[in-house]
Order: structure tokens, then sequence, then C-alpha cells
């Protein structure tokens, strides 16, 4: 049985991408800050014939994430497919939004925590045991202000960059090995309540992308437009 672990997961695109995948035959790991909200999850997929199971951990703290994955690793006996999209649906202590000319490094800095650094240490978590069996996929989720920045997001577009940055550059050097990685940007509104005239999606237009990305294996970076 195959396993997709999502690090970030929720009732958006979270919930959404493992639907897409378990629909499909996969086992589903969801990694996320809250074991009560993960567990609804896990019990709304296993009544649609899903098997989930929960595993606490916060990317704000490498070690906690790396246990998480661990352990879901340990229970489903491996992890064929990474993706990573946290995103601050309730507060996250230290984590505010800047324009461009107010960033400073302090409001930085945790952005680059948050989704950077959350990233590497989700990667290296799973990719030794990717490369050693010669197959694997990593997928990270960024806004569209990672390719086309907004400036009202100073601090989260640059840190979003960097992962965007970094992600291509570990497709390149991978290229060959069996393990696939790609940079999914999503340059939509997602859901209900954006702002007037900015585009909008669901959950549910989006989460195909993700499959599309692990059946094909070629692109490094898929931007959803709506």
């Amino acid at each position: 049985m195959t396993t997709l672990a999502i690090v970030g997961a929720g009732p958006g695109m979270g919930l959404a991408i493992a639907r897409t995948f378990g629909s499909r035959g996969f086992d589903i790991a969801l990694i996320a800050r809250t074991k009560d909200k993960l567990q609804t999850l896990v019990d709304r997929l296993g009544q649609e014939g899903i098997t989930a199971a929960a595993f606490p951990g916060d990317v704000m703290d490498r070690a906690s994430l790396t246990d998480a994955l661990d352990a879901a690793e340990a229970h489903f006996g491996g992890i064929d497919v990474l993706e990573y999209s946290p995103a601050p649906h309730s507060p996250v202590p230290g984590i505010t939004l800047a324009a461009a000319s107010e960033v400073t490094v302090d409001n930085l800095h945790p952005q680059i925590e948050y989704t950077l650094y959350g990233a590497v240490a989700a990667a290296q978590a799973v990719l030794p045991a990717m490369r050693e069996a010669g197959a694997g996929t990593l997928l990270f989720t960024t806004g569209g202000g990672s390719v086309s920045p907004v400036a009202m997001l100073g601090n989260v577009n640059a840190a979003a960059a960097g992962l965007r940055n970094w992600v291509i550059n570990l497709h390149n050097e991978l290229a060959g090995t069996g393990v696939y990685a790609a940079h999914v940007a999503i340059n939509t509104w997602i859901g209900d309540g954006g702002p007037p005239g900015f585009p909008t999606a669901t959950p549910e237009q989006i989460a195909p992308l993700y499959w599309d990305l692990y059946e094909h294996r070629t692109r490094s970076e898929a931007v959803f437009n709506g």
C-alpha cells in the first residue's frame, strides 16, 4: 500500500488532497499541531473508506515534525509521497504579516522558520529512504506571491520565494534518481471570503493538480491560477 503524508493537514486543501490520493488507494498520514482536529479529519476520511492516521507535529519545532514523520513511516511502513503546505488558519505564535517596506529581521525570521525551514526538515526526514528505494515524490505548496510578489505580504512572499527556489533546485538535483520534487503555487483565494475581484477556487478544484504532478513527474513547478 502506498502512503501520502500531508504536513499542515487541515479541513481545506489538506482534506481535499487526502481525498484525491485516498480515493486512489493511498493510506494517508495527517500531520499538524492539534491532535483533536487531526482526529476529526481521520474520522471523516474513514467514513469515506480511506485509511488515515493522525501524527501531531509542529513545523516550528523541527524535532517534533521529524518525530511525527518517523512515526507515520513506522505506522504505514514507509512514506511514498510528502506534501508540505502548512497554512496558519488559526493564529500561530510569532507569525505576523508585513508589507515589503515594513519587513524586518524580526518579522521575517518566523516566516522563514515556518515556510522554508519546516519544509527542509520534512524533506530530510523522508528523503534518505526515498533515495535508497529509488522512488518517491516531494510536493511543496506556497501562495502565488512566491512567483509574483504582493507588496502587502512582503515577509510571507520572501520566505515562500526561498522555498520555491530550493524546491526547484531539489527537483534538478534529483533528476534521474527516481525521486521527484515539485513546487505548487496557488495563485487564487481558496474558498469563500476573498478580496473583491480576486480569483477564487475551492480545494476540490485545486487538489487534482497534485495528482497530476505525482502521476506525470515532469514539471518542477505548477501555478494554479483558477
